[in-house]
């Protein structure tokens, strides 16, 4: 929050329902999603919160913290979509995974984003 200046109390409601993985290197904290079940963000399980702290970035821990976070969706809420509010920059990185965009961009605390859907 603070990376990208949007210094807020984060937490809310859904956090309280939420499944939250937490990606360890070296006792450090590497990265962290929110799993959320349907209903909840979306009528379908989402991914949110997605990050790797800087220290840890650029050595594909993102890209294990994601494939984990999927896998885990899909044990914890069964088939079906997941959707994400990605950052528009991301888009290629969670485009490998098989998300696609839907809808236009969008400002989120003045950061462009696009809602992304795995199927």
């Amino acid at each position: 929050m603070v990376e990208q200046h949007c210094v807020y109390l984060d937490a809310d409601d859904k956090d309280l329902k939420a499944h939250h993985v937490v990606l360890w290197k070296n006792e450090e904290v590497a990265g962290y999603t929110r799993l959320l079940p349907p209903g909840i963000s979306y009528d379908t399980m989402s991914i949110g919160r997605v990050l790797t702290t800087s220290q840890f970035r650029k050595h594909g821990l993102g890209k294990t913290l994601m494939q984990y976070s999927i896998e885990q969706c899909r044990l914890l809420f069964g088939t079906g979509n997941i959707l994400i509010g990605a950052q528009l920059y991301l888009k290629a990185f969670y485009e490998s995974f098989g998300f696609k965009q839907e809808g236009a961009m969008y400002l989120e605390d003045n950061i462009p984003h696009i809602q992304m859907r795995l199927i």
